[in-house]
């Protein structure tokens, strides 16, 4: 409620009379609009992708994706990430769907998840799911995400999910609109740190490889600053099917892709986890929380800078503490730092679009 008031009071001009009532006259006074604190937004920085994670969809609190419209997460949720050590919210923004005709999903639900973060110094990644259309719709939705501010309150940094292959396009095509679209972005949003969560390459070069074969690597790679691989083992057979190896040789084949040994990785396990979840490979596909400490293990291995679990409603109360409790019990303090250099800095004008 006090969210509510605040931003009400923020967003609209008011005005106040102060009435005095005598028994020879009534005086008024206009007195100005009252006055707001606005929140100082904060540099973006790579630092928001160091550390415990956790992942909210659309589906997870976004009204129009609900059943009788109550979503079955709320902004104060944000509380209990906080309780299990989370660092950093990874928000789904905006969906290119017909039950969210706008660019974004509910701005006063927004603003809110990003209030309560930021009150447990939580930082906030708004990330969205590209379909590849021959229009700016997709670079608009990034971009919305990218310039939202209310109150001062605005995103730590963007994501793009480069996943969706449901387009009926051949592979060159869609190559095209994805680097063309990335090259966009990156001039649009120069100097800020840009995310790319990528299928696991496990996926895409062993398990099936026409999933969306001739990936192109080398032609992205200098235009993100941080990778997220979605290394979800629980619906993975044997040797992928736990919670280290499918992570571990993604990661190796990313970096190998891109050529950049030290490319910046933040992965994702999942899917969820739970004290008694099946066995890999069977119904519901959900993680055991006993993977979760190869997953982790993984993370260190690898050198990479942070690591979470898709999702946060999929994830039960002893698989959040287990991750809280393995990074609080080692993997924190071995998470490399990130040097100067590595943070996010390309000028608008290194990254132009492709030639029609």
């Amino acid at each position: 409620m006090f969210v509510v008031i605040g931003l009400a009071i923020a967003l609209f001009w008011t005005r106040q009379i102060n009435v005095s009532v005598s028994s020879e006259r009534i005086e008024t006074t206009v007195v100005a609009p009252v006055s707001v604190n606005r929140h100082q937004p904060q540099d973006r920085t790579l630092e928001s992708y160091r550390g415990l994670g956790a992942w909210v969809d659309g589906f997870d609190y976004s009204p129009p994706y609900a059943a009788g419209g109550v979503p079955p997460l709320v902004p104060a949720e944000v509380f209990e990430m906080a309780e299990f050590g989370v660092e950093t919210l990874y928000l789904q923004s905006g969906r290119l769907d017909d039950r969210s005709p706008d660019l974004l999903e509910d701005r006063w639900i927004l603003t809110e998840f990003l209030m309560r973060a930021d009150k447990f110094d939580i930082d906030v990644i708004a990330w969205y799911l590209p379909k590849w259309g021959d229009d700016d719709e997709d670079l608009r939705h990034l971009l919305a995400a990218s310039n939202f501010e209310a109150l001062g309150y605005r995103f730590d940094g963007v994501a793009v999910d480069i996943e969706w292959n449901q387009d009926g396009l051949e592979v060159d095509e869609r190559n095209f609109r994805f680097i063309a679209l990335s090259q966009l972005l990156r001039a649009a949003t120069a100097g800020d740190p840009l995310g790319a969560i990528v299928l696991p390459p496990v996926q895409t070069e062993v398990i099936n490889p026409t999933f969306w074969p001739d990936f192109p690597w080398t032609e992205i790679a200098p235009l993100y600053d941080v990778w997220l691989p979605m290394s979800y083992w629980s619906f993975r057979t044997e040797p992928y099917g736990n919670g280290y190896t499918y992570n571990a040789e993604s990661v190796d084949r990313l970096r190998a892709n891109l050529g950049d040994p030290g490319a910046l990785v933040h992965p994702i396990g999942g899917i969820g986890g739970q004290i008694d979840a099946p066995p890999s490979g069977t119904e519901p596909y959900i993680a055991r929380v006993d993977q979760l400490d190869g997953f982790a293990r993984s993370l260190v291995d690898t050198g990479s800078i942070g690591g979470s679990i898709y999702d946060w409603l999929t994830l039960d109360n002893e698989g959040r503490a287990a991750m809280r409790n393995l990074f609080e019990s080692g993997i924190a303090s071995q998470l490399p730092a990130i040097e100067p250099a590595a943070e996010g800095d390309l000028e608008a004008g290194d990254a132009e679009a492709p030639a029609d």
